[in-house]
């Protein structure tokens, strides 16, 4: 059984950030709470355009964080931007050397992804300032490397983190991943979310 070990999660950022090409990589629990923290971290407002065909977390999130969605025709495959913002969606690409310079790039670990943990994501990003804000907000406010007792809390956070066994299982699996991997998705892959009633209100 796998103790209850964030340094676990260190190193898989570490290495999850050498592979993908970013100074750094910072774990959740999905790549939809990353595009979330995203969209908070940036502050965003107003009308964010993305491909009429993807997930369905995607607009929620964007609504969520007090956002509008258009949707706009793309035949993207594996990755595309939530405009106007430098955020990237590339749930379905995970590969050598694939981040984007001065992007928060938020991946997917989920269970028919490349990496399949089952559950889990990271954000990628050369933005040393965002880091401790992200890793903070994600895990209830909490520095993982202080025991809560201790630890100042000085920020309202969610409950988005990694655990360490789902950590464990990335590092793993790594040691099988190839070095360059296709996409594995795209626009093919998803319905025309913007037919959906939920989304014309």
């Amino acid at each position: 059984m796998i103790c209850n070990n964030y340094e676990f999660i260190d190193i898989f950022e570490k290495r999850v950030a050498k592979y993908a090409g970013s100074k750094y990589a910072i774990a959740v629990d999905s790549c939809s709470n990353a595009l979330f923290l995203c969209l908070k971290y940036l502050k965003a407002k107003g009308k964010i355009t993305i491909p009429n065909k993807t997930y369905l977390s995607v607009p929620m999130q964007i609504i969520h964080a007090g956002c509008d969605v258009k949707f706009e025709f793309s035949n993207w495959l594996g990755s595309y931007k939530l405009d106007p913002y430098p955020i990237v969606d590339a749930a379905q690409m995970f590969t050598k050397n694939m981040y984007e310079k001065n992007t928060y790039y938020c991946l997917s670990f989920q269970a028919s992804k490349i990496l399949k943990i089952g559950k889990g994501g990271m954000i990628l990003t050369n933005d040393k300032k965002s880091v401790q804000w992200f890793r903070r907000m994600s895990f209830d406010g909490r520095d993982r490397n202080k025991m809560v007792n201790i630890d100042r809390i000085n920020m309202i956070g969610y409950h988005m983190n990694m655990i360490p066994e789902d950590a464990v299982k990335g590092l793993l699996l790594m040691n099988i991943l190839p070095k360059h991997n296709k996409p594995n998705g795209g626009y093919l892959t998803y319905r025309d979310l913007s037919k959906m009633e939920v989304f014309k209100k």
